[in-house]
């Protein structure tokens, strides 16, 4: 854990009050590819979805998203270097200038000795510095446009899947959306904390965040890779970092391996179903759902009451 998101805990803490902390699986949750690319989504809808339309869709975010990767987060590089999560080698990140670095030229290799651990935390360092400032730095007027097009047809697609999802966040977040620019600010007040667990890659989750506007309540700090510790142990990471009585946690997803690391360490789990007519889906589950989870676990607090 970092200084600045030590003092961050350390203000919570100092604040009063509950704070929900809610850790998120991405795919068939926050956002819909992988049932899109396989047809489950679609086929859900017994023949009122077009699954070769999906499938399309997918196969547009898959290029998008390796593209990027490729492009602007070192992933040519680094793909066969995944980390839990981006702070995971700060040990090893000596705060050297990165402004006139050369990734290019630096001859990294496979990080087996502290020399390419060095490396390759420069990388991380530079993705997370990317990453806090969004897209339109490094993508080009022409593609935002493109992406902002593929992100309206997927939401029209998948009824309003994405943006509901989104909404879920806002209303947790307290998050103001700012007219002219675009930009959404989250308000300073607001308790409620979003981690994000993937059993996808770590780049590519990150670069998922941003391509589907999560990356306003998803920080890089926030974002865990299970692909090589699973997601039990990324939940205890989690627990540790938040250590202290007033944090509550719950985990959303739509697979076993979630649900089954919720239970292990007694929090509450929220399954997420495909199904059109489940209330456990997007549009569908809101904040309020969720604090009937929180409540069974840990009580009624402030924090549920507030939630509409």
């Amino acid at each position: 854990m970092n200084d600045n998101t030590s003092k961050k805990l350390e203000t919570l803490v100092s604040d009063g009050g509950t704070v929900n902390v809610y850790i998120w699986d991405m795919d068939e949750t926050l956002i819909l590819l992988r049932s899109l690319l396989n047809g489950t989504y679609a086929e859900s809808f017994n023949g009122s979805k077009d699954v070769k339309r999906g499938l399309e869709i997918g196969k547009m975010w898959e290029k998008h998203i390796l593209k990027i990767c490729d492009d602007c987060f070192f992933y040519e590089q680094i793909e066969d270097c995944n980390e839990p999560f981006l702070d995971s080698l700060r040990q090893y990140d000596d705060g050297k200038d990165l402004s006139r670095y050369d990734f290019k030229q630096d001859d990294f290799s496979t990080p087996t000795d502290d020399l390419n651990k060095r490396k390759l935390a420069y990388r991380h360092r530079a993705v997370a510095d990317k990453y806090e400032k969004g897209l339109p730095p490094f993508i080009v007027s022409e593609t935002m446009s493109v992406l902002d097009e593929l992100y309206s047809v997927t939401d029209e697609y998948t009824d309003r899947w994405l943006s509901s999802a989104r909404d879920f966040l806002v209303q947790c977040s307290s998050v103001k959306e700012e007219s002219g620019d675009g930009i959404s600010a989250i308000d300073k007040s607001s308790q409620d904390i979003h981690i994000l667990v993937t059993s996808g890659a770590l780049i590519p989750s990150l670069v998922k965040c941003l391509l589907f506007r999560l990356d306003t309540f998803l920080k890089h700090e926030n974002v865990y890779s299970s692909i090589d510790v699973g997601k039990l142990q990324c939940f205890k990471w989690i627990k540790e970092r938040f250590n202290h009585p007033k944090f509550r946690f719950c985990a959303i997803g739509d697979g076993w391996e979630e649900c089954a690391a919720a239970q292990a360490l007694q929090w509450p789990f929220v399954k997420i179903d495909l199904q059109p007519d489940s209330s456990h889906r997007f549009p569908g589950i809101t904040p309020k759902t969720v604090s009937y989870y929180f409540a069974a676990v840990y009580g009624n607090s402030d924090a549920d009451t507030s939630k509409e």
